[in-house]
């Protein structure tokens, strides 16, 4: 569990201060709709320019905490004699987590809230932790719809609870050196002037992108397991790469480097703010072999400038639509948003996706399928649907791309697909598969 190390704040909080009230006005805002805790914090922020980097830290992290972990939070209220029908519980489950992550003493709580049992509060994780279903223990324990539980049991067997636990931890701060504008060791040895430990995971709280070397495009913030995903595309030198499902272009700007600039980049994507912003940040990389194109989705027809691709790219990239189960860790408010409906809809829609993008793809090229998620419907099944239609696609696996001593440190147990996670790597959890289209006659 994410401990929480400024006691002293989390006193003044629980015994009714002007900090205690921000989050509980924050939480009450996000859980109207699950909005994006980041936006409704940074607003917050901008009005409160009172508030110092110490006391913006610990509301951050309550907040982001008291979503992460909602359904143990309402179990140990309800353990201690505390239930939503019978007051509005928003205060005690602000003290509730601060006495589950150690940041308040029992002592306190009681003095703040004496008609709750704490010590019944306090004890909620070792009476969880006895739940013989695992389903049933995952959900309460580690705050997860009862559906989603299921599934992680369902796909991830043992691992389920050390995934669904690790998505409870703070995520990591990762970056990527951009080697269009240096190397990894000059990327290094300049984060190190400004105090940070290293070039790829930064530890250092300080703001990454307030620094000259994000200034001058020296790194992408870009999780590990993206990176790899990214890799994992190998594209040939001087060619074409379509990035299907482009977003904002994280994956796109490392493509553009492992081209060294050369070749071409086609980043397509159905929301055009996030290809402007995709442009604004190539600008910043200096990457000049980066090309947008808005499509509209569906069966419309694809406009000229990808049209032209058609049956020529040797890499299609579709990074799908996804639950995004894989990244909860930064954003963990989207797990009450999901349904379970989501999960039947999605698939139906990443099929439709890489079957289209299939038609970009040149004989004897590679489509890459990849996910944020860990779920089969969006992973496996997936790719066996899309060979179900397209008998010819060869699956390559990721150990031929590179080599079975790397392929082996983050793939599955086959060495075909590439798959991480929080439990397991450090990293969000993604998945990737390699189809490669037959030259013709073959």
């Amino acid at each position: 569990m994410n401990k929480i190390p400024d006691q002293e704040l989390a006193t003044a909080a629980a015994r009714g201060g002007a900090l205690g009230e921000l989050v509980r006005r924050l939480w009450e805002s996000t859980r109207i709709d699950w909005s994006f805790a980041s936006d409704t914090l940074a607003v917050a922020f901008r009005k409160r320019r009172d508030l110092g980097s110490r006391e913006r830290r610990f509301v951050s992290e309550t907040l982001y905490g008291m979503i992460r972990h909602l359904r143990r939070i309402d179990e140990a209220l309800a353990a201690g004699g505390v239930t939503a029908a019978r007051r509005a519980p928003d205060r005690e489950r602000l003290l509730a987590y601060l006495v589950l992550e150690d940041g308040l003493a029992i002592g306190d709580a009681i003095a703040a809230a004496p008609d709750v049992d704490w010590r019944a509060v306090a004890d909620i994780d070792a009476r969880l932790a006895r739940e013989p279903d695992a389903a049933r223990r995952i959900a309460r324990l580690h705050s997860l719809p009862d559906w989603l539980a299921a599934r992680l049991v369902a796909d991830l067997g043992a691992d389920a609870e050390p995934f669904a636990a690790a998505l409870n931890q703070r995520a990591p701060m990762t970056i990527r050196a951009n080697t269009l504008r240096t190397d990894r060791d000059a990327l290094a040895a300049a984060l190190r002037d400004d105090g940070f430990e290293t070039a790829l995971h930064v530890t250092t709280r300080t703001n990454l992108f307030s620094l000259a070397p994000f200034s001058r495009g020296w790194f992408e913030a870009q999780d590990e397991g993206s990176q790899l995903i990214a890799d994992l595309v190998a594209p040939p030198p001087r060619s074409i790469v379509v990035d299907a499902c482009a977003g904002a272009g994280g994956k796109t700007l490392a493509l553009a480097a492992a081209l060294g600039n050369r070749g071409r980049v086609v980043a397509v994507d159905v929301d055009a703010r996030k290809l402007t912003e995709l442009k604004r940040r190539a600008k910043r990389a200096g990457a000049t072999n980066v090309q947008t194109v808005t499509v509209e989705g569906g069966d419309e027809p694809y406009p000229a400038p990808l049209e032209r691709h058609a049956g020529k790219a040797p890499r299609v990239l579709v990074d799908a639509p996804c639950t995004g189960i894989g990244s909860l860790r930064r954003n963990p408010e989207a797990r009450w948003r999901m349904t379970e409906a989501d999960l039947d809809r999605l698939p139906r829609q990443q099929l439709e996706i890489a079957e289209r993008a299939l038609e970009l793809v040149a004989p004897g090229g590679r489509l890459v399928y990849a996910t944020c998620t860990v779920l089969r419907a969006e992973n496996q099944a997936v790719v066996e649907a899309l060979r179900a239609a397209h008998s010819e696609l060869e699956v390559v696996p990721a150990k031929l791309v590179w080599g079975k001593q790397r392929a082996e440190a983050v793939c599955d147990e086959t060495g075909t697909y590439l798959k991480v996670g929080p439990h397991s790597h450090g990293t969000d959890g993604f998945f990737a598969a390699v189809l490669r289209k037959p030259q013709p006659g073959q």
